[in-house]
């Protein structure tokens, strides 16, 4: 399928949303666990508590030397990711919440580690059980006497997770949450003194390396998509080479035992922007093993980076009254900018493309800036002044007036009276768009698409990157922050000041949003540690 097709036929409409499930049943939900029945399992430590690593060191050069690669710091990179965080209880109800953000809670995102040269864990593929934070064994590895130790993360999303409750627009969920995932994955990695890179081998070769790409591993168990393969880099980047996986192990569980729709459609756009093998992505310029400076407008917040990163929730209602201060909202932007001069910064570097996605600013209750839409450029420099060519040319009739006050590029669009209300209707009549202090629309050009099609994926990861950002940015500020997926699109679009057709070549379209606000916390919700068997550690709230 045509994926500017797929786009248009999961958009979300006044009249009526995207096809999905016309009714849900809460107790039959899938199982949010994936586990590999027989396969031999190794228990990571849960070192997070222990360390109290300030959060502007992680973006300071030189600040966290590279960690040697033990269990120990495979144990921090894992649970400050795509582990749990807690575990919540209302009433009979209990659910787990993980620092990794994901839709509707539902972790259709799953990790897997391709190990060499780690002490106490065996050579191989393992895949990552939250559940237990543990490594299971899926494959081995032959012995290689001599060689550096090497480390790979993989990402994979089981569609039927999302599709269980969104229908046909889950394959845009699934890749936002590839993008959340990997950011909490650069985050947790420049704890560690760390760096990623994206191997890129192509959709068969990361199937074949997590071992997809084997139907009897998994039955009539729900299939994984092959998403990214990640070198972790410590002290100098090692390109390491997975061949001679063996010996495998372990048959997935089923997650859902009975389906009650097919999204056809979703497999559809999955093949059509599955991308082939290319080049790895390039080192950044900045020292292997730290991170990059951050932006001067940036201004870190000084409270530990471990606590930060566990405590992160996705609001569920915001003080309607709350406001902020403009300075308080440059510094909340400029973690959004890519690139510092000529360096990509934490955690932008991850990523192994310029940037495309733009971000537009509704801002509802910032002192010293009026009500209305702005556009924060965020190019291939990242401290250019000036607006993307091919935006300004789809917008001619706006304002384009720049933000004197503003200690980064900054262009007022359109003042808007009534935006909260506004924002409330066009994101699906929720009070998250309404009651934020601001919300900061993602949008990107889709036109390329006819002829690059794994772009849309990458366009969808980078928005979710910009997601897990503002989530921990919000954090540190003392705020919180909720994405929402669910809007409006073309309603949106009208609301920017975008026109209905495609100009000059270009078709924007908004792939994300994302709120921050003052969360305001239900009291009937019991807060549990997520691993109370383990630790006596309390969880944050």
């Amino acid at each position: 399928m045509p994926l500017l097709a797929y786009h248009a036929r999961t958009k979300h409409r006044p009249q009526r949303y995207a096809a999905g499930p016309e009714t849900l049943d809460w107790d039959a939900q899938p199982d949010p666990f994936r586990r590999y029945a027989g396969a031999p399992q190794v228990a990571l430590p849960l070192p997070a508590a222990r360390r109290h690593t300030p959060w502007a060191a992680l973006f300071a050069p030189g600040a966290l030397p590279p960690a040697a690669p033990t269990l120990e710091s495979l144990g921090l990179l894992f649970e400050l990711s795509l582990a749990l965080s807690a575990w919540k209880q209302a009433g009979p109800d209990r659910w787990a919440v993980r620092c990794t953000p994901s839709s509707g809670n539902l972790h259709p995102t799953e990790g897997y580690l391709l190990a060499r040269g780690v002490a106490g864990l065996p050579d191989g593929l393992h895949h990552y059980t939250p559940e237990l934070h543990a490594l299971e064994q899926r494959a081995s590895l032959a012995a290689a006497p001599g060689t550096a130790p090497a480390l790979a993360v993989g990402l994979s999303s089981i569609h039927w997770r999302e599709a269980w409750k969104y229908g046909e627009r889950a394959f845009r969920y699934c890749q936002l949450d590839v993008g959340h995932a990997l950011g909490a994955l650069r985050y947790a990695a420049a704890l560690l003194g760390w760096r990623l890179h994206d191997l890129r081998p192509g959709h068969e070769a990361i199937a074949r390396c997590l071992g997809l790409d084997r139907p009897g591993d998994f039955g009539d168990a729900e299939p994984e998509e092959p998403e990214l393969l990640l070198a972790l880099d410590f002290g100098a980047p090692l390109e390491a080479h997975w061949h001679g996986l063996d010996d495998w192990q372990g048959r997935a569980n089923r997650l859902d035992a009975y389906p009650m729709y097919r999204w056809p459609v979703i497999g559809e756009a999955a093949r059509a922007s599955r991308a082939q093998a290319a080049p790895p992505a390039p080192a950044s310029k900045a020292a292997p093993g730290v991170a990059a400076p951050a932006p001067t407008a940036v201004q870190r917040a000084q409270t530990d980076a471990e606590s930060l990163i566990r405590r992160r929730r996705s609001a569920q209602r915001f003080d309607p009254t709350a406001r902020l201060p403009a300075q308080r909202l440059w510094s909340l932007l400029g973690a959004l900018q890519p690139r510092h001069g000529d360096t990509a910064v934490l955690p932008w570097d991850a990523l192994p493309q310029p940037p495309a996605v733009q971000a537009v600013l509704f801002a509802h209750r910032v002192d010293g800036l009026a009500p209305g839409a702005y556009l924060l450029p965020r190019g291939a420099d990242g401290a250019g002044d000036d607006a993307p060519p091919a935006l300004h040319a789809a917008l001619p009739h706006l304002d384009w007036q720049r933000v004197e006050a503003a200690p980064l590029p900054l262009w007022r669009l359109a003042l808007h009276d009534g935006l909260p209300a506004a924002l409330r209707t066009l994101s699906c009549h929720q009070a998250l768009g309404a009651h934020a202090v601001f919300v900061i629309a993602l949008l990107a050009d889709l036109a390329p698409l006819r002829t690059e099609p794994a772009r849309y994926r990458a366009l969808l990861r980078e928005a979710g990157l910009a997601g897990q950002v503002l989530y921990l940015e919000a954090e540190a500020a003392g705020l919180a922050g909720t994405g929402i997926g669910c809007y409006f699109d073309d309603e949106v679009h009208a609301l920017v000041g975008l026109p209905a057709e495609p100009i000059a070549g270009a078709q924007w379209q908004v792939l994300y949003h994302f709120s921050v606000g003052r969360a305001l916390h239900d009291e009937r919700i019991r807060t549990e540690p997520p691993y109370p068997h383990r630790s006596p550690a309390s969880p944050p709230p």
